[in-house]
Protein backbone atom coordinates (compact mmCIF):
# COMPACT_ATOMS: atom_id res chain seq x y z
CA UNK A 1 0.00 0.00 0.00
CA UNK A 2 1.55 3.10 -1.16
CA UNK A 3 0.03 5.74 1.43
CA UNK A 4 1.45 8.70 -0.09
CA UNK A 5 -0.24 8.21 -3.29
CA UNK A 6 -3.34 7.37 -2.00
CA UNK A 7 -2.85 10.47 0.70
CA UNK A 8 -2.68 12.86 -2.62
CA UNK A 9 -5.29 11.27 -4.51
CA UNK A 10 -7.41 12.27 -1.24
CA UNK A 11 -6.32 15.49 -1.10
CA UNK A 12 -7.43 15.55 -5.18
CA UNK A 13 -11.02 14.93 -4.25
CA UNK A 14 -11.26 17.03 -1.41
CA UNK A 15 -10.09 20.12 -2.64
CA UNK A 16 -12.49 19.48 -6.43
CA UNK A 17 -15.62 21.83 -6.32
CA UNK A 18 -17.73 18.56 -5.84
CA UNK A 19 -20.42 18.86 -3.29
CA UNK A 20 -19.69 17.03 0.40
CA UNK A 21 -21.59 14.18 -0.86
CA UNK A 22 -19.86 13.50 -4.02
CA UNK A 23 -16.45 14.11 -2.20
CA UNK A 24 -17.67 11.65 0.58
CA UNK A 25 -18.67 9.47 -2.62
CA UNK A 26 -15.48 9.56 -4.40
CA UNK A 27 -13.49 8.60 -0.97
CA UNK A 28 -15.74 5.30 -0.81
CA UNK A 29 -15.25 4.59 -4.84
CA UNK A 30 -11.53 5.23 -4.71
CA UNK A 31 -10.62 3.18 -1.46
CA UNK A 32 -12.11 -0.08 -2.12
CA UNK A 33 -10.74 0.32 -6.02
CA UNK A 34 -7.32 1.03 -4.67
CA UNK A 35 -7.22 -1.49 -2.20
CA UNK A 36 -7.73 -4.96 -2.93
CA UNK A 37 -8.77 -5.82 0.49
CA UNK A 38 -11.53 -3.29 1.16
CA UNK A 39 -14.78 -4.64 0.03
CA UNK A 40 -16.77 -2.34 1.87
CA UNK A 41 -16.54 1.52 2.57
CA UNK A 42 -18.61 3.64 4.34
CA UNK A 43 -19.05 7.07 6.18
CA UNK A 44 -21.07 6.84 9.40
CA UNK A 45 -22.58 10.34 11.05
CA UNK A 46 -23.97 10.77 14.29
CA UNK A 47 -27.63 11.36 13.60
CA UNK A 48 -28.72 15.18 14.60
CA UNK A 49 -28.86 14.97 18.32
CA UNK A 50 -30.06 11.32 19.06
CA UNK A 51 -27.50 8.62 19.92
CA UNK A 52 -27.03 7.02 16.87
CA UNK A 53 -25.16 6.76 13.48
CA UNK A 54 -26.77 7.26 10.06
CA UNK A 55 -25.33 6.02 7.33
CA UNK A 56 -24.18 8.35 5.09
CA UNK A 57 -22.26 7.43 1.37
CA UNK A 58 -20.49 4.09 1.02
CA UNK A 59 -19.66 1.62 -2.06
CA UNK A 60 -20.38 -2.06 -1.71
CA UNK A 61 -22.94 -4.71 -1.10
CA UNK A 62 -26.63 -2.87 0.61
CA UNK A 63 -26.51 -2.91 4.32
CA UNK A 64 -29.70 -3.06 6.24
CA UNK A 65 -27.49 -1.27 9.24
CA UNK A 66 -28.22 2.23 8.35
CA UNK A 67 -29.52 3.28 11.64
CA UNK A 68 -26.86 1.75 14.78
CA UNK A 69 -26.98 3.00 18.38
CA UNK A 70 -24.40 4.23 20.24
CA UNK A 71 -22.60 1.17 22.19
CA UNK A 72 -24.05 -1.41 19.51
CA UNK A 73 -21.56 -2.89 16.46
CA UNK A 74 -18.03 -1.76 16.18
CA UNK A 75 -19.17 1.46 14.81
CA UNK A 76 -21.45 1.94 17.74
CA UNK A 77 -18.72 1.30 20.18
CA UNK A 78 -16.10 4.02 18.01
CA UNK A 79 -19.07 6.31 18.91
CA UNK A 80 -18.72 6.22 22.26
CA UNK A 81 -15.07 5.44 22.89
CA UNK A 82 -13.78 8.14 20.38
CA UNK A 83 -11.16 5.69 19.62
CA UNK A 84 -9.68 3.66 16.53
CA UNK A 85 -11.32 -0.16 16.70
CA UNK A 86 -9.70 -2.62 14.56
CA UNK A 87 -11.23 -6.23 14.60
CA UNK A 88 -8.70 -8.82 12.74
CA UNK A 89 -11.52 -11.80 12.93
CA UNK A 90 -15.19 -10.69 13.43
CA UNK A 91 -16.82 -13.89 14.77
CA UNK A 92 -14.49 -12.76 18.17
CA UNK A 93 -16.04 -10.07 18.96
CA UNK A 94 -19.40 -10.99 21.22
CA UNK A 95 -20.83 -6.56 20.28
CA UNK A 96 -20.53 -7.60 16.39
CA UNK A 97 -23.35 -6.45 13.76
CA UNK A 98 -22.78 -8.64 11.09
CA UNK A 99 -22.95 -6.94 7.86
CA UNK A 100 -22.82 -10.08 5.81
CA UNK A 101 -21.94 -13.99 6.34
CA UNK A 102 -18.50 -12.51 3.91
CA UNK A 103 -17.12 -9.97 6.09
CA UNK A 104 -13.81 -11.22 8.54
CA UNK A 105 -12.79 -8.13 9.30
CA UNK A 106 -13.51 -4.74 10.15
CA UNK A 107 -12.20 -1.14 11.03
CA UNK A 108 -12.95 1.67 12.08
CA UNK A 109 -11.74 5.16 12.65
CA UNK A 110 -13.76 8.45 14.18
CA UNK A 111 -13.85 11.63 12.39
CA UNK A 112 -13.27 14.65 14.94
CA UNK A 113 -13.98 18.23 14.01
CA UNK A 114 -13.57 20.94 16.84
CA UNK A 115 -12.86 17.64 19.01
CA UNK A 116 -15.90 16.18 18.64
CA UNK A 117 -16.71 13.19 17.25
CA UNK A 118 -19.38 13.32 15.11
CA UNK A 119 -18.94 10.03 12.43
CA UNK A 120 -16.62 7.78 10.82
CA UNK A 121 -15.14 5.82 8.33
CA UNK A 122 -16.11 1.92 8.44
CA UNK A 123 -14.52 -0.25 6.15
CA UNK A 124 -15.30 -4.28 6.41
CA UNK A 125 -13.21 -7.00 4.83
CA UNK A 126 -13.50 -10.59 2.94
CA UNK A 127 -10.05 -11.38 4.28
CA UNK A 128 -9.37 -11.68 7.90
CA UNK A 129 -6.17 -10.00 9.73
CA UNK A 130 -5.63 -7.86 6.73
CA UNK A 131 -6.11 -4.92 8.56
CA UNK A 132 -2.01 -3.11 9.74
CA UNK A 133 -0.98 -0.32 11.00
CA UNK A 134 0.02 1.55 7.45
CA UNK A 135 -4.41 1.30 7.38
CA UNK A 136 -5.21 3.07 9.92
CA UNK A 137 -2.35 5.53 9.30
CA UNK A 138 -4.27 6.08 5.93
CA UNK A 139 -7.91 5.94 7.31
CA UNK A 140 -6.89 8.57 10.32
CA UNK A 141 -5.44 10.96 6.99
CA UNK A 142 -8.85 10.56 5.29
CA UNK A 143 -10.48 11.27 8.32
CA UNK A 144 -8.92 14.29 8.70
CA UNK A 145 -9.31 15.81 5.67
CA UNK A 146 -13.23 14.99 5.48
CA UNK A 147 -13.37 17.01 8.96
CA UNK A 148 -12.15 19.93 6.64
CA UNK A 149 -15.71 19.68 5.43
CA UNK A 150 -17.45 20.10 7.93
Amino acid sequence: MNTEVLSKEIDTIIANKESKENKLQAICDYLESEISYYDWVGFYFINGNKQELKLAQYTGEETEHTIIPFGKGICGQVAVSNKNFVVQDVTEQDNYISCGWKVKSEIVIPIFVDGENIGQIDIDSHTANTFTEKDEELLEYVCKQVATLF
